[in-house]
């Protein structure tokens, strides 16, 4: 029985990763230790925990979740790693962005980032958070601090993972964005017909787990559902934060000044009574909407194609 539920766990999880927007990069990766030696290159690189060791020459990104990083040789773009412990060493050529969130960054000196160097550490964070009289000052008041406070937190980790998701896929998410304009209502109807599906195979899943079968399955759905909402409300936050610019005279926003922008709005419009929720429920409907008929933004609309490739 435990041989027959990873066996189905390792299906679901290929199958969702065939239809992440990772698939556009035809030459990533995943591996759990990696060693680019002297001498060799590769694309992209990323690991869930492991090791990443990079001598030779990296053309793209490298990414890890978890796990380390020690870059002695050349990275093309982007360096990313959340929770990792990131090493620079003073050969090392980036010529991209270095990004180190809640983990651990240690740049040598002679070493060359021609990108920024964002450092999130949250455990500094944390400390220095409620350092002091920070936390008497919660528990002091009414619960209206506490609330804006974990709003607030909320944002921040939402601007998070939205920085990362719009620095590797902008191409993505600005095709999809320019499908919600074009195809709004087609979008809607699929979004929720989608989260009604989603809901009855969760429900189904759960009840499958009385005989154990339905734990990976029901796993895999929360993983997918995650992977869903978060590339989804990455796009809708370009689209209105675009929006906003253009109509403030910018005529090329880039996409991460997009995003941050349609954040902050949507934080905003979250603080509205009633409002604010069934604002965010349209939102997620548009959000599961567009990632399902334009398959992660890669597509206009697969399901159309797909049928048409019958026929």
């Amino acid at each position: 029985m435990r041989q027959r539920s990873l066996l189905v766990t390792a299906l679901l999880v290929a199958v969702l990763a065939g239809s992440l927007p990772l698939a556009a990069h035809q030459s990533m990766t995943l591996k759990k230790n990696l060693h680019v030696a002297a001498g060799e290159t590769q694309e992209n690189v990323m690991t869930f925990g492991g090791h990443i060791v990079v001598e030779g020459t990296v053309k793209e990104s490298v990414v890890a979740f978890g796990g380390t990083i020690e870059i002695s040789g050349e990275v093309g773009e982007a360096v990313i790693g959340i929770g990792s412990a990131i090493t620079i060493r003073p050969t090392a050529v980036i010529r991209g962005d270095l990004v180190s969130i809640g983990g651990k960054l240690v740049k040598e000196a002679g070493c060359s980032v021609q990108g920024d160097t964002v450092d999130f550490d949250f455990g500094e964070i944390g400390a220095r958070l409620f350092k002091g009289n920070v936390a008497k000052g919660i528990f002091s008041f009414s619960l209206i601090p506490l609330l804006l406070i974990l709003k607030l937190i909320g944002l921040f980790v939402w601007f998070l993972l939205a920085f990362f998701v719009a620095a590797l896929f902008p191409r993505q998410i600005a095709y999809a964005s320019h499908q919600i304009r074009a195809h709004f209502w087609p979008i809607f109807w699929t979004g929720l017909l989608g989260i009604v599906i989603f809901a009855a195979l969760f429900l189904l899943a759960a009840l499958l787990c009385l005989i154990l079968v339905g734990i990976p399955i029901l796993f895999s759905l929360f993983l997918a559902g995650i992977i869903i909402k978060i590339f989804g409300r990455v796009v809708l936050l370009f689209l209105i934060g675009e929006s906003l610019l253009r109509s403030l005279g910018s005529r090329k926003p880039s996409t991460l000044g997009a995003v941050t922008i349609g954040l902050l709005a949507v934080g905003l419009a979250g603080f509205i009574p009633v409002l604010g929720f069934l604002f965010t429920f349209v939102l997620n409907i548009l959000g599961w909407g567009v990632v399902l008929r334009t398959k992660f933004g890669t597509k206009e609309n697969w399901f159309h194609h797909k049928n048409h490739d019958k026929k």
